[in-house]
């Protein structure tokens, strides 16, 4: 791996080991084995260098569910959104400490240009991605309203789960439950005379 690798491998490391908030230059640079110094050569700060390492380590994460969803093989919208259920309560307890640090990461948005815009990139590459995994299309056939509408739909309710298994992993509902308030959800919103899908 080169340097910069290095630096994000240990920076993820200690985004699981101590945290988002608590882990300083010095520990990534111990546990990279790279010298303070190239943090910033390579990163600019500390702080950067965190970033960029909990967007690929939640882009990790959403690889893994993901792929459990597209395991299923499953053929309607309706049962690829009940396997993204079960994929992501079942992955989320060992990303834990990972999504914790996303959480502190997207606090620094308001304040720090660089992070909102490569969290803005994250969010719009995840509408997509979200949007692709439901319908079970490639991503390169999500047109922007489809990303927009049916992605942007997706991509809060996992982002919900995320907030509420952070706070309180123990009142997150089973798979089945979480499906059938959606459901209830799309039926209760549907327009006079219209059929939820």
């Amino acid at each position: 791996m080169s340097q910069r690798e290095d630096l994000l491998a240990g920076a993820k490391k200690c985004l699981v080991d101590k945290g988002y908030s608590r882990t300083t230059a010095r520990d990534i640079a111990a546990a990279s084995g790279a010298h303070l110094a190239s943090i910033g050569y390579h990163f600019g700060s500390k702080d950067n260098l965190m970033n960029t390492a909990v967007i690929e380590a939640s882009s990790e994460w959403g690889d893994l569910f993901e792929a459990g969803v597209r395991a299923a093989g499953r053929r309607t919208p309706r049962e690829r959104v009940h396997d993204l259920l079960e994929s992501l309560f079942r992955t989320m307890p060992d990303q834990m400490p990972v999504l914790v640090a996303g959480t502190q990461a997207l606090a620094q948005v308001p304040f720090d240009a660089d992070v909102r815009e490569k969290m803005t990139a994250a969010h719009e590459q995840a509408r997509v991605s979200m949007a692709a995994l439901v319908l079970g299309v490639p991503e390169g056939d999500v047109d922007a309203a489809t990303a927009a509408g049916l992605g942007s739909v997706t991509y809060a309710l996992v982002t919900g789960y995320v907030m509420q298994a952070v706070v309180d992993p123990d009142s997150l509902p089973a798979p089945d439950q979480a499906a059938a308030g959606i459901m209830a959800l799309a039926g209760t919103a549907a327009p006079e005379g219209s059929t939820s899908p």
